[in-house]
């Protein structure tokens, strides 16, 4: 499950640090955090997707990678972006 084009620029803009800035941890977050949300809500009506699910164990493992960088970088912005995307740790 992909998000849209416009909904993907709508993020990198809410949450780039500077300008032109698609790489940071925050701007990868937030879009890991919405491509997980829109699978979860395709889990509640398509429970035996297995395939699906793979990805998003991945999508799940690499956002929490790139949150434990910023907890060793800096915890502030980690205490933010947890709050932020609603992330339960």
């Amino acid at each position: 499950m992909s998000i849209a084009a416009e909904r993907k620029a709508d993020l990198i803009k809410k949450n780039a640090t500077k300008k032109g800035d698609t790489g940071s941890p925050e701007v990868q977050v937030a879009i890991l955090s919405e491509r997980i949300n829109n699978l979860t809500e395709h889990f509640k009506t398509h429970g035996k997707d297995n395939h699906s699910r793979r990805g998003l164990l991945k999508l799940v493992s690499t956002r929490r990678s790139l949150l434990d960088y910023v907890k060793r970088k800096d915890e502030k912005r980690y205490k933010a972006l947890l709050d932020k995307h609603n992330i339960r740790r």
